[in-house]
């Protein structure tokens, strides 16, 4: 059986107040666990805790459905918290369909500006418009990308987040001045909305638990069960037999309906199903890349509507960083999804070729970079196998387990209407009507534009962290602010940050652990986006985390040391820190001319008093002292060991050389090393020989 995703606009308001029975506190995932062991039958199981996943868990719970839902990682732990972070409907899929006059790409189009709408309202703390420029460089395409973009407005009708105009050249590069002014004619802005992804789905997630749903990550399906109808004689599947990954414990969860959401892995549950099922899942992988904030104004983003290779490219402001991305190729589906130095290349190129010549675009300053698998699907009762599904599909096999896969993040919800629909009518459930629109998420009902100034009155933080913690938590960022410790400092009075230039602080992680958190991994990437806006930063702050996590959930030293080390891994082959830090290898070329390593060697040969060819801690920390500069040791050797490639302890001439050239070449960016020894030197030659009266002399 399978069901049209036709789009659903005919929608009635959520009815009053649903009742929540976990409204104050949260149950823990041990209470959830048990739940989940201890009842006899739920009327839905559902695989799998993405966006569309825990939006089905919520659908079904509040149409009072007995509910649970199983994720054998954590809650977006896939591709729901590695997406563009944008809420919008398509601009380009309303350009195909006007262009070719496909009405499903224009339903599709219609359904998801009237979701993007009602996700703005339901996360209102999460979310926001966001403007995004277009610039234009030929006279021709300002008329046609006009009409595009006003009938992108036209088609949102009364929920037109705001209306679409066009600047002039000068305008443009007021408002985005690193815009490249070559040739530039002006400027398209429209508005589409903005979000913390993987916020949102543990939000959504977090809903559902608060309204009864049992809910509980780090629990994997080893097998489906099955029992035989007795009216057909064909076997139907019943539930799952469960592992907790934590503990090991294996056990048996019994429901009528089972619903298959696990995104890119739809397949390996369908073959779980029946070992004969062909695969629908075609997997893309998109790949995003953080550079810092400089590069893009603070509200403002810019869209590239055909790259070199006929693909689109934002470029957007996100949680003071930005954002540029994605690509689009084929992959294998894995649960570690690796971004690739020639995806990362790409989009630095794409995004040279929009900005100023003035601002230099650096390899360097790539701060973090991260690969997420779009679920693309192939209608599996299609005669043509090979046309991928536009959308999303409900498909329900003949063993009455139920698929819903494809779509995108900004149609989770409608996605899971229709999908529990579905399960109502084959499975008799019951329940009524779906109760989703304009039902608020986690935080988002007691949050206010101002409530963050309450949270420095009321508590003493800096107003960058109680800002953040509002945008983060909505209204639950009272219960943040009341775990956090005084600092000891006249302000902030508490709130200590993990590390100085972000504004997470250590009641965070203890707060993660109530929202379900069970390794340092969760922490650094869903909790907070530490791991996606910084891989350094995340590497600095994965001690302090581990050590809260491993006080608060008994973790012995083994654990703990191989928390850090899985950690380490994610943010090394998942965020992007291989790439970045194979900038500078062994093999790396030296490329400066005969003067630039004349001035280097004579740079390094300060700190070489001895002429050895090397530098260790004691020489670097013996100049510091010359200047009145102090630097902790265990800082110190951090700082020579990013340098040092062939880690014996000292850094040589040549690799000093390979560092400088690679700085150069904009390979590398905000090295501590090369920073700390140029402002050495300088600060040295401020000062001088020191004369002889001054010297007493000279006696």
């Amino acid at each position: 059986m399978i069901i049209c995703n036709h789009a659903r606009l005919a929608y009635v308001a959520a009815e009053g107040e649903l009742q929540q029975p976990f409204k104050d506190e949260l149950p823990t995932r041990q209470a959830q666990l048990s739940t989940l062991q201890n009842t006899e039958e739920f009327d839905v199981l559902v695989i799998g805790g993405g966006a569309t996943g825990s939006g089905c868990a919520l659908d079904a719970v509040t149409r009072n459905l007995k509910t649970a839902l199983v994720e054998r990682n954590d809650f977006s732990s896939g591709t729901s918290s590695r997406s563009t972070k944008l809420i919008h409907g398509g601009v380009r899929y309303l350009q195909k369909a006007i262009m070719k006059l496909d009405y499903e790409q224009y339903m599709m189009v219609k359904e998801a500006l009237h979701e993007r709408s009602n996700l703005l309202d339901i996360a209102p703390h999460l979310s926001a418009p966001l403007p995004i420029m277009l610039p234009v460089y030929k006279w021709w395409q300002l008329p046609y990308y006009w009409a595009g973009i006003k009938m992108y407005d036209l088609v949102a009708g009364v929920q037109c987040l705001k209306s679409s105009y066009v600047l002039s050249k000068k305008k443009a590069l007021e408002l985005f001045p690193m815009l490249k002014k070559d040739k530039l004619v002006g400027a398209i802005v429209y508005y589409d909305g903005q979000h913390n992804d993987a916020r949102m789905n543990l939000a959504i997630a977090l809903t559902a638990a608060r309204h009864g749903a049992a809910m509980a990550n780090y629990t994997e399906v080893v097998h489906l069960l099955k029992k035989t109808d007795a009216g057909t004689g064909k076997e139907k599947v019943c539930g799952a037999r469960c592992r907790d990954v934590v503990t090991g414990n294996e056990f048996d969860v019994r429901a009528k309906c089972v619903i298959n959401a696990t995104g890119p892995f739809t397949d390996s549950l369908r073959k779980m199903d029946d070992v004969k099922n062909a695969n629908i899942c075609q997997p893309s992988a998109g790949v995003h890349i953080v550079i810092p904030g400089y590069y893009s104004p603070d509200n403002m983003g810019l869209l590239d509507p055909a790259t070199s290779d006929g693909r689109v490219i934002f470029f957007l402001p996100w949680e003071k960083m930005t954002i540029a991305g994605t690509t689009d190729t084929p992959t294998e589906v894995t649960a570690h999804p690796i971004p690739m130095e020639e995806d990362i290349n790409f989009i630095l190129n794409e995004v040279r070729n929009y900005l100023s010549p003035d601002v230099e675009v650096r390899r360097g300053d790539v701060l973090a970079a991260w690969s997420g698998i779009r679920p693309l699907v192939t209608d599996p009762n299609s005669k043509d196998t090979q046309s991928i599904c536009r959308n999303h599909i409900v498909h329900i096999s003949d063993s009455g387990l139920l698929h819903t896969c494809g779509g995108k993040w900004t149609t989770y919800r409608s996605m899971a209407e229709e999908t529990l629909d579905a399960a109502v009518s084959a499975h008799g459930l019951g329940g009524g009507p779906s109760k989703t629109v304009g039902l608020m998420l986690e935080g988002g009902k007691d949050w206010s534009p101002t409530m963050y100034i309450r949270l420095v009155q009321d508590y003493g933080l800096e107003n960058e962290v109680a800002q953040h913690l509002a945008a983060t938590y909505g209204g639950k960022a009272f219960e943040v602010a009341k775990m956090a410790r005084v600092t000891g400092k006249r302000w902030p009075i508490v709130g200590k940050r993990l590390v100085s230039e972000f504004p997470y602080i250590e009641s965070e992680v203890r707060y993660a652990v109530k929202e379900y958190a069970c390794t340092a991994i969760d922490v650094i990437a869903r909790r907070t986006r530490l791991g996606f806006l910084n891989v350094q930063a995340a590497d600095e702050a994965l001690p302090r985390i581990v050590e809260i996590m491993g006080k608060m959930l008994d973790w012995s030293e083994q654990k703990r040391t191989e928390e850090l080390e899985a950690a380490k891994k994610f943010l090394y082959f998942e965020m992007g820190y291989r790439s970045r830090s194979e900038q500078l290898t062994n093999t790396s070329e030296i490329t400066l001319d005969t003067q630039e390593v004349a001035r280097y060697t004579k740079r390094f040969h300060k700190f070489d008093k001895d002429s050895k060819g090397f530098i260790t801690t004691v020489d670097v920390q013996r100049v510091l002292q010359n200047i009145g500069v102090q630097i902790d040791e265990n800082a110190l050797h951090e700082i020579l060991n990013e340098v040092d490639l062939n880690k014996n302890g000292q850094v040589e001439l040549n690799e000093f050389l390979q560092l400088m050239s690679a700085v150069q070449k904009g390979q590398v960016s905000d090295n501590r090393l090369a920073i700390l020894m140029k402002t050495a030197e300088e600060s040295l030659d401020l000062r001088g020989p020191v004369s002889v009266d001054r010297s007493g002399g000279g006696v």
